[in-house]
């Protein structure tokens, strides 16, 4: 039963040599500014956690002399990682397959070391539990400096172990949503990546159009379907077709003959936001306001509420395209529910091209759009609606654009069904954690929930 699960402090469960829990090395051990290199140990700081993951591939590295000088936070696979100071609670399990790594004095690494008695799996969702914040958030101020909960304090932190086949079950259930959504993401980031490489290749460094103007100076007397058929013989013949064996000069320099030139302002309407803090509170329904801050996490929790009467064109759907012009530059494909398109982001329409078409071309600019921003005398910096004209845009004839459409209109169409998805389950996993981890909620009933959604 619930009451008999046993609860017991961290240190308690250390000195039985249930649990260790360590951080980094502080003061003379830290790796010092000229023993950071390229390739070399992972170093984990808080930002290194990320949508419950470690992100290894972004994280600073160390050499083999820091490396040996440091004695403390010495990661292992397994091992459930929390950050505790600057940014308190970011929590991720990590992976059988993970490389060497060494936490930083801002992580620390929670390991079971009696899997008979606590499982690591229990263990992540138990760090991710209200129950457990509440416990961080009573400790994160307990100094004048920024938030930070002392290894010591961590140390003090009190634990619920119920019977490890009810750890086990937990671990399951919440770790197979755990993995559906990380294999969507995954799943994303190819379907993403494939779309991007075909839209450069076709659109941006006209791979087709190249190869098939070299085989044809080879070739001048080949036939028109023969040489396509040599210079794209991975593209379908009635595709390859569609495009040009030449170039001609245009504002853009060589672009494929038949092809024309506009700005990225004439592929759809850019419509920006409203001052949306200064709406009054009402009574009535409202709904909350996307900000910077809600387009970089993708989610509307903690939101500042709009209520009156909005128009229509300013609520934002997820699938919609939304770029910030201002502060941090960015475009993404709005997966965070309804609401309302504050002022510094435009929301992107067209009744002219395809979502993909438009999304992708302002991808292509973002670098450049970054770069005239940064170089604005002010606070955020920003992009003015004439850089939108000035960044070029290159249309192929519209059979082209159809036949592009039925290739990489779905991949765009899946990545935003997967985000949609993830949000279902993140949501799921979230409402049953807290009931699991209580016990309000058995597990049965919990697999049952679980297994139908999955």
């Amino acid at each position: 039963m619930v009451g008999e699960w046993e609860r017991a402090t961290v240190l308690e469960l250390q000195k039985r040599g249930v649990i260790l829990v360590e951080d980094g090395n502080h003061g003379e051990y830290r790796p010092r500014p000229n023993e950071f290199v390229t390739d070399g140990v992972a170093f984990i700081r808080a930002a290194d956690i990320d949508n419950g993951q470690v992100v290894f591939d972004s994280a600073s590295k160390i050499n083999d002399i820091a490396r040996q000088r440091i004695t403390k936070g010495i990661g292992a696979p397994g091992d459930v990682l929390l950050s505790h100071k600057g940014t308190v609670g970011k929590v991720a399990l990590v992976s059988d397959s993970a490389p060497a790594f060494v936490c930083s004095p801002q992580t620390t690494f929670w390991r079971t070391l009696n899997p008979a008695v606590f499982d690591r799996r229990y263990l992540h969702a138990f760090l991710r539990s209200p129950a457990f914040h509440r416990q961080l958030d009573t400790r994160a101020g307990e100094t004048d400096m920024a938030p930070y909960v002392s290894l010591t304090s961590q140390r003090g932190l009190f634990v619920t172990l119920p019977p490890i086949r009810i750890q086990k079950a937990i671990g399951i259930i919440l770790g197979a949503l755990d993995d559906k959504i990380e294999l969507n993401r995954r799943m994303n980031r190819t379907l993403e990546a494939m779309a991007r490489a075909i839209f450069k290749s076709w659109f941006v460094d006209f791979d087709p159009v190249r190869a098939k103007a070299a085989v044809r100076r080879e070739h001048p007397k080949w036939t028109d379907e023969k040489v396509s058929s040599a210079a794209c013989p991975d593209l379908k013949p009635d595709l390859a077709a569609l495009f040009p064996e030449a170039f001609v000069d245009s504002e853009q320099g060589g672009i494929p003959k038949g092809w024309r030139v506009i700005g990225l302002n004439e592929t759809g309407t850019f419509l920006n936001g409203l001052a949306l803090q200064k709406y009054p509170p009402g009574d009535g329904d409202s709904l909350p306001v996307i900000k910077i801050a809600q387009l970089r996490k993708g989610s509307t929790d903690g939101a500042d509420k709009a209520s009156g009467e909005i128009d229509s064109a300013y609520i934002v759907e997820d699938g919609d395209v939304l770029f910030s012009w201002s502060g941090s530059l960015e475009c993404v494909l709005w997966t965070g529910g309804r609401g309302a398109l504050n002022q510094h982001l435009f929301k992107v329409t067209s009744d002219r091209f395809s979502k993909w078409f438009y999304y992708l071309w302002i991808h292509e600019h973002l670098a450049s759009f970054r770069h005239i921003a940064a170089g604005k005398a002010t606070t955020m910096g920003h992009i003015q609606r004439h850089h939108l004209a000035d960044a070029k845009v290159v249309v192929p004839p519209v059979p082209l654009l159809a036949r592009a459409d039925r290739l990489i209109g779905p991949l765009i169409d899946a990545t935003v069904s997967r985000c949609l998805e993830c949000q279902h389950l993140a949501g799921l996993r979230d409402a049953l954690l807290p009931k699991l981890i209580s016990g309000e909620l058995g597990v049965p009933n919990a697999e049952r929930i679980a297994g139908r959604v999955s």
